[in-house]
């Protein structure tokens, strides 16, 4: 297996990342369905976008000379240990609030890496990577920003009295 730089360590961690996203988005689109219909469009349109986020990060991957098997495999790791966060976060007992929640966590730490390839990229001067992160980013931006809003939403419709 080929050692990975740290850049090509991240763009494995944001791909893993990206692979998750799709997952969580239908998990937490299962618990939404019947409370939010405006909200689940949200989510299925985050969804494909995650979907092709992580088929654009595969092909930056195989630009890598000998590391795109490497870079895959870790972003499978990081796939699993998110979908490990997933299951236990979202237990049978969650609903579209825990949901929204997760993914308020999950699309804060995609930010979150996002931001640190870029940084990374910066010095690394990458063309194809930089293209990646300044198409992906604010998409990134706009999921957090937009599962934030339906976490408040669905916090507002709350009784904050009644018992948990």
């Amino acid at each position: 297996m080929a050692e990975l730089t740290n850049l090509e360590e991240k763009l494995a961690e944001v791909t893993g990342l990206a692979m998750a996203a799709e997952a969580a988005g239908g998990r937490v689109t299962k618990l939404t369905e019947e409370q939010d219909p405006g909200l689940v469009s949200t989510l299925q349109k985050m969804a494909k976008e995650a979907a092709e986020t992580a088929q654009r990060c595969e092909q930056v991957a195989g630009t890598f000379e000998g590391k795109k098997t490497a870079i895959l495999e870790e972003a499978r790791e990081v796939k699993k240990k998110a979908a490990d966060m997933m299951s236990t976060y979202l237990d049978k007992d969650a609903d579209a609030l825990d949901g929204f929640e997760f993914l308020t966590m999950a699309e804060a730490a995609e930010v979150g890496h996002w931001s640190v390839l870029k940084t990374m990229n910066d010095s690394a001067g990458n063309s194809e990577v930089k293209q990646l992160v300044e198409w992906a980013l604010p998409i990134q931006e706009r999921h957090f920003q937009e599962v934030l809003h339906g976490s408040r939403k669905l916090a507002a419709e709350e009784d904050p009295n009644e018992k948990a």
